[in-house]
């Protein structure tokens, strides 16, 4: 469920510059096979991806300004028409702003940059300068508040939106989604057939009908993405229709092994930081003598065994307030966070903190070290003042997506929301077009 906070609605203005060299894999690194990955902020390789490239930008937000007090947790994907609603917003540490461009990359359906010119996806120059920031006050770490709006399009599709420096390296992208409704999309929960993956699995069953649109070879060249609680590392990609039904001109998508089902995990764990004067929920101590203020949370436990329990959670995200002073987005402080999770034998593998905050990816400022003698994983982060979730997440090897089964367990009642994306490419043309799209949520407790 969505966290209830107030947030005041943001307003934006836009900017970009010319990109670095593409890589072959939108969700690895450039290294080369056999060769050890680079530092995380090392290679500022342009990735076509949700990624920071560099340590100094923190606490970044993309989401769709609806002007209600949880628009924060709208993920960026809007109609065509109105792509100018999407709201990028971050922060960079240090005393001193810089001048800061943006650029919006057209992207095919596996997120590699198209053969598009920018004038056929633009109306305006494809360069836009962010003239909206602040400085942060009040708090003890320095820095500068950026927030701008994506400009608008002319296609529906992928687009990845990248943030540079006036000498062209790259800080932040992030991935937009512009779609149209061409097709009938139908989203809807399934019965998952098997026999104890019923009580932990989620299935999602969806069909697409194009009577109103004119598709050729449509049960193949129809593509579709179905990502859990708007994630792209554990998406399921290269599903193919089940039955192909002419007559009604529709494609449907029934699976038996699990091609398009999900571990429903747990709520998401979470704790609270709005104020760093008084421990907030699942806080344990403050110690502010220091700087940036030391923040321990509560030591967590495994809950792969336990019993689901229900509650109200973000489905991973996170907001930043402060209850000492006003404006989050430039009186929230920042607060060096200890993560706890005692267990008594180590995981199969690293240990990472995952969730909105690290992106959704097992980043090394969110991996935790394991101490036998206590039986304790800790690790801390540098994190805005806020209301987060977060899970906790083993590694599983470069191409997997992260274990949280492992630590988190999984549960059929857990409340998840998934998303259907439907792309097609018109013979002739250069695009992959986002027709359809379509939103649930699984176990509403609304």
């Amino acid at each position: 469920m969505r966290f209830p906070l107030a947030l005041p609605l943001l307003l934006l203005a836009t900017a970009c510059v010319p990109l670095g060299t593409p890589i072959t894999d939108p969700n690895g690194t450039a290294s080369a096979p056999g060769q050890k990955a680079p530092e995380y902020y090392a290679d500022k390789t342009i990735r076509y991806q949700d990624y920071v490239y560099d340590p100094s930008v923190k606490s970044v937000q993309c989401y769709v300004a609806t002007g209600v007090n949880t628009e924060v947790f709208q993920p960026p994907v809007v109609p065509l028409g109105q792509s100018q609603a999407i709201t990028l917003e971050f922060d960079v540490l240090g005393g001193q702003s810089q001048r800061l461009l943006a650029k919006l990359v057209h992207c095919d359906v596996d997120w590699q940059p198209s053969v598009l010119t920018d004038m056929q996806f633009l109306s305006e120059i494809n360069e836009f300068l962010i003239t909206d920031y602040r400085t942060g006050v009040g708090g003890k770490t320095p820095y500068f508040h950026y927030r701008m709006r994506a400009p608008g399009v002319k296609l529906s599709g992928n687009y990845l939106l990248v943030v540079q420096t006036s000498a062209g390296v790259p800080l932040v992208s992030r991935r937009l989604l512009v779609y149209e409704n061409r097709v009938q999309v139908s989203l809807k929960p399934g019965i998952v057939v098997g026999g104890q993956e019923r009580y932990t699995m989620q299935q999602l069953d969806f069909a697409v009908g194009y009577g109103g649109v004119q598709l050729v070879n449509p049960a193949a060249e129809v593509k579709v993405v179905l990502r859990q609680n708007f994630r792209w590392d554990n998406a399921k990609y290269n599903l193919r229709p089940t039955f192909v039904r002419d007559a009604d001109r529709r494609l449907e998508y029934q699976y038996f092994n699990f091609e398009n089902a999900f571990p429903g995990l747990s709520e998401y764990r979470f704790f609270d930081t709005r104020s760093i004067q008084a421990a907030g929920l699942s806080v344990q101590s403050i110690n502010t003598r220091t700087a940036p203020t030391a923040v321990t949370l509560v030591p967590e436990t495994p809950r792969g065994t336990l019993a689901y329990n229900q509650y109200q959670d973000a489905n991973g995200q996170r907001v930043f307030e402060s209850r000492e002073f006003g404006d989050g987005r430039t009186n929230a402080d920042y607060a060096n966070v200890t993560f706890q999770l005692r267990t008594p034998q180590p995981a199969p593998g690293p240990v990472y903190v995952l969730g909105a905050l690290s992106d959704w990816q097992l980043k090394d400022e969110f991996k935790l070290a394991y101490d036998e003698a206590q039986g304790l994983y800790t690790g801390t982060a540098l994190l805005k003042q806020g209301y987060y979730n977060y899970s906790f997440a083993v590694g599983q090897g470069a191409g997997k997506a992260p274990n949280e089964v492992y630590f988190e367990g999984s549960h059929q009642q857990t409340e998840n929301q998934y998303d259907l994306l439907v792309y097609y490419r018109p013979p002739g043309t250069r695009a992959d077009l986002l027709i359809g799209y379509q939103a649930v949520t699984m176990n509403n407790r609304q």
